[in-house]
């Protein structure tokens, strides 16, 4: 099924791999990428029997690029056509980045029924702006910037986009300037105004309250060097609000974990899957199948000291 169809007839792009009767994983995406930003990921789930479900979000990449519906109910809404035209009834649920908001928000807005499990990876959950009742967060000057900087120049804004989120530095640099290269080919495949509306939306939307609805088993991945969103701005509070939580920080990991440790994710991510916990951090034992290097998305440019 290569498109769904949302309430409000949008089209969402949606690719499927792996076998028909394995159990569904959907993929829920950064900002500003899509569906092939998860191809490392969702090869080793196919290869280890799961039936992987990555879906462009409104805006990007293949799917429709309407004038509305950029606010996480409607994300979150979208989600669950795809979780229901897919036939993804008892799927775990994947977001990464600005992609674990649709995941809180879909269990706030429609129940924990048609889910199993919940993961968030380098999640923008649960608020990411500072306020006096979120003194952790991130100035909001920086969104600020950041709608500049696109809206003076977007495709030089996206060249430097993933620097900062994959750690890219000085002298050493975790990725080739192919996955780069690949990021600002996605990056730019999306609308502009869907880029600014979205940002917009994973910047000042809050999900405290939502946190009290992941009532399914859930682990949250994060590098302690992310600089694009902080992990003590997002997923070391979410640990706490989120009951019951597994938690994996990945030591000097950066914000593109999806890219810079895909083996450690692929892995910890299936033992997750499986009810294998007691693997969880375990040392690889055999490389996973790797597919070409895939990017992610997120806020490029945050500082947890601004």
């Amino acid at each position: 099924m290569p498109y769904v169809t949302t309430d409000d007839d949008c089209e969402l792009y949606v690719k499927e791999w792996g076998p028909e009767g394995g159990k569904p994983v959907v993929l829920i995406h950064g900002w500003p990428l899509d569906a092939d930003s998860w191809d490392d990921i969702a090869l080793g789930l196919a290869s280890a029997g799961y039936r992987a479900i990555a879906y462009d979000r409104r805006g990007f990449g293949r799917s429709d690029q309407p004038w509305s519906g950029y606010d996480y109910d409607t994300l979150a809404s979208d989600l669950g056509a795809v979780i229901d035209q897919c036939d993804a009834s008892g799927a775990a649920i994947v977001g990464f980045s600005m992609g674990g908001g649709e995941v809180a928000r879909y269990l706030a807005n429609h129940g924990a029924d048609d889910v199993s499990q919940a993961v968030l990876i380098s999640s923008v959950v649960p608020f990411l702006v500072k306020r006096d009742d979120n003194p952790d967060g991130v100035d909001h000057s920086v969104f600020d910037q950041m709608k500049a900087g696109i809206e003076e120049d977007r495709a030089a804004f996206m060249q430097t986009f993933g620097k900062a989120f994959y750690g890219v530095g000085w002298v050493t640099s975790p990725v080739s300037q192919a996955v780069l290269d690949h990021t600002f080919q996605m990056a730019m495949m999306g609308g502009l105004w869907p880029t600014l509306a979205c940002a917009q939306a994973f910047a000042t939307t809050d999900f405290r309250a939502d946190c009290a609805a992941f009532t399914v088993p859930t682990l949250i991945m994060h590098g302690t060097a992310d600089k694009t969103v902080p992990i003590d701005s997002s997923s070391r509070i979410a640990a706490k609000l989120i009951p019951h939580a597994q938690v994996i920080e990945y030591d000097g990991g950066p914000h593109g974990l999806l890219v810079t440790h895909k083996r450690e994710v692929t892995r910890d991510l299936l033992a997750f899957l499986g009810g294998n916990t007691a693997e969880l951090n375990d040392e690889l034992a055999e490389p996973m199948p790797v597919a070409m290097e895939s990017p992610i998305g997120a806020i490029p440019g945050l500082q947890p000291s601004m």
